[in-house]
């Protein structure tokens, strides 16, 4: 199985890259890497290994440049030389963690769309409380939605939690603004519909935003829009009732003295809110999969997204996808 990452994309590109890469190809005696980038760059930080090769270019996309110009303009920048290894067959699946709006145009205009799939969608696995996380999609890669694009969100949802994540039946839910069937606007209300007929899901109703750390799904869609800000809400919010603990904790002799006492408890915590832990955010609906990993990845970010990437080539997601949509058809 050959992974191509783009080497030069997100905050501590090549380091994390690279040291992810290596851990990975440790791990899993089926994984060829290819590290798509500055080769001077990269090999300040590998050991060499004959599971990994480099791909060199100078070239890169820069977070501030525009997604769709860059990708066409810049035809040897690190991340379009990743997809373009897709498309040509020289790997089965490339990640990155750099520009997100770059990678979702390479997606489309360098791998390309399964046939049937009218829009792709953004899908990362959040954390619950139970530890068993949800698939989230759309979380960005369409800010307007058709009840029949939700329709094809909940049923890639559902392959990929049920080829990857290991669940039988896997519970979709809408994300809407209540659990009664008539509730929302004029797309949950129709995607309800969609979702409700649907013979190739398992479809359990309206889900609140308020629940969804609860687990009340294994699966929600909604537009891209809404899925973004539910995203960085979740992760905005995770951020700050950390930060107020760290200071609560830190305050004083007697409050340190306690954090020291609970501070295994705590990290016990970080790591199971943590969505990194479940690699990165698949954009599904393309012919390969490709993954984009948060953009302040660490090595064992990328080795979550590796692992990720390799159970949805080892498990076929990319075809179940295809035929499932043909079947829905």
């Amino acid at each position: 199985m050959k992974i191509t990452i783009d080497a030069m994309g997100g905050d501590h590109a090549p380091k994390a890259q690279v040291l992810g890469a290596m851990k990975a190809v440790e791990a899993f005696s089926d994984v060829e890497i290819s590290l798509v980038g500055n080769e001077a760059e990269i090999n300040q930080h590998l050991t060499k290994h004959g599971r990994i090769k480099v791909v060199h270019t100078e070239d890169k996309i820069l977070s501030t440049d525009e997604p769709v110009r860059a990708v066409r303009r810049k035809k040897s920048a690190s991340m379009v030389l990743a997809a373009q290894q897709v498309a040509d067959g020289e790997a089965d699946a490339c990640i990155s963690s750099g520009n997100t709006g770059a990678l979702m145009a390479a997606g489309l205009f360098v791998v390309g769309r399964i046939d049937g799939i009218e829009r792709p969608a953004l899908a990362p696995t959040l954390p619950t409380i139970d530890g068993k996380g949800f698939v989230l999609l759309d979380v960005g890669a369409n800010s307007d939605a058709k009840p029949e694009h939700l329709l094809q969100f909940a049923i890639m949802g559902s392959v990929y939690a049920q080829k990857v994540r290991g669940i039988d039946r896997p519970r979709v839910g809408l994300l809407n603004i209540g659990t009664e069937e008539k509730k929302g606007n004029e797309l949950t209300k129709h995607a309800f519909s969609l979702l409700q007929q649907s013979s190739e899901i398992t479809f359990i109703g309206n889900v609140e935003a308020r629940d969804l750390l609860n687990g009340p799904a294994d699966v929600v869609v909604t537009d891209g829009f809404t899925g973004n800000m539910v995203l960085k809400t979740l992760e905005g919010t995770a951020m700050s009732v950390f930060t107020m603990l760290k200071t609560a904790l830190t305050s004083n002799l007697k409050s340190k003295l306690a954090a020291a006492m609970v501070k295994p408890e705590l990290k016990v915590i970080k790591n199971q809110m943590d969505y990194s832990e479940y690699g990165g955010a698949g954009l599904f609906g393309l012919r390969a999969p490709v993954i984009k990993a948060h953009g302040s990845s660490d090595a064992n970010a990328i080795y979550n997204a590796i692992r990720q990437t390799r159970d949805m080539v080892g498990h076929d997601v990319i075809p179940t996808i295809a035929k499932t949509i043909e079947k829905q058809q």
